[in-house]
């Protein structure tokens, strides 16, 4: 069983003038869900002060609040918050956090809240993101007793907000799979973690055209390895779907069954590492029936249901990123028990 937090209040946070994080976005997804079987639909509930406040202090809620009563407005050239943005962010949030309290029972649970959050710093929205929901979901988590957090973020974009909230946090591994030279221009493999936590930040960036071959590689041959070695109690995967082919703002060339594959590890890293605790948390992903596609995709594979894939693979050759993977191997074995095939 799959538990699905989703409503339709989802769509209500609109950025307007074909923003390409559009309602539309939860609408599709949504409904693909609604044709799958063995998942849970379940309504949020706002995450509270409390909640939100262990990631993002009191002046950051009061100055989104303060933009949404007046009516709402840009925040910055890619971030806007309608009227109703600020209602519809805590349930987003409330929608992580509801998905941990889910898996802690054992079962896997996937928010598919909008806005996405993990550009979220604490004390600033960005890259069309508010809070940053995943981030308030692993810290929800530590306060219910967890002692170690995975978070897996395969979105196309790095996830810059979580990385800094827990760069200085021994115990939450952040692994982010992203296409570099893209928003926000972080996300190096030379940023590793701070102090204590060095080696819990392990950032992989991918040339163009990576796909599903690649990240098959990426995922056996190094984060694999890591995460068994970290033990993480529970796993969060910032799910974003535009790394897919089709998706127009990225370049990466994962297919919707690719993103069944990185589904398939990561519900059996949570098997063997955490008794099935696994929480995944809506990201990025511009292309609607890709979008689509993709999270049907990854729900099914999480079930065990055979997944098909109606938009097939990327035309054309992937690109060779083994001497690529070699080097991040190398520079994360100074922790980790990792090693590129030569």
């Amino acid at each position: 069983m799959l538990h699905v937090i989703s409503d339709a209040i989802f769509a209500q946070h609109d950025p307007g003038n074909a923003h390409v994080e559009a309602p539309d976005r939860w609408a599709v997804v949504d409904r693909a869900l609604r044709t799958a079987g063995e998942l849970d639909f379940l309504l949020p509930r706002p995450a509270t002060a409390e909640e939100i406040g262990r990631v993002h202090p009191d002046r950051h809620l009061a100055y989104l609040d303060q933009l949404c009563a007046e009516g709402g407005g840009t925040i910055d050239a890619d971030t806007v918050a309608s009227r109703e943005s600020c209602d519809v962010m805590r349930l987003a949030a409330g929608a992580a956090v509801q998905s941990v309290e889910l898996a802690l029972e054992g079962e896997p649970a996937f928010a598919l809240g909008r806005p996405p959050g993990h550009h979220a710093l604490p004390d600033r929205a960005m890259g069309f993101c508010l809070l940053n929901n995943a981030a308030i979901a692993v810290r929800h988590a530590q306060s219910l007793g967890i002692r170690k957090v995975a978070v897996i973020d395969w979105d196309v974009h790095h996830g810059n907000g979580t990385e800094a909230i827990f760069s200085a946090d021994p115990e939450v591994l952040y692994v982010s799979t992203h296409q570099e030279g893209l928003f926000p221009h972080t996300g190096s493999t030379e940023d590793v973690g701070i102090g204590s936590a060095a080696g819990t930040t392990v950032n992989i960036p991918l040339p163009p055209r990576t796909g599903d071959q690649g990240f098959k590689q990426v995922f056996d041959e190094l984060i694999g390895p890591i995460v068994e070695a970290f033990a993480p109690e529970l796993l969060v995967v910032s799910a974003g779907y535009d790394a897919h082919w089709r998706d127009p703002i990225g370049g990466l060339r994962l297919s919707a069954a690719g993103f069944a594959e990185l589904a398939s590890r990561v519900t059996a890293w949570a098997r063997a590492c955490s008794g099935g605790r696994l929480v995944l948390v809506l990201e990025g992903g511009y292309d609607l029936e890709a979008l689509a596609a993709s999270v049907l995709a990854t729900a099914e594979a999480i079930v065990g249901r055979p997944v098909v894939d109606p938009l097939g693979p990327a035309a054309g050759p992937e690109r060779d990123i083994q001497e690529r993977l070699a080097r991040i191997c190398e520079i994360q074995a100074r922790w980790w028990p990792v090693a590129a095939r030569s």
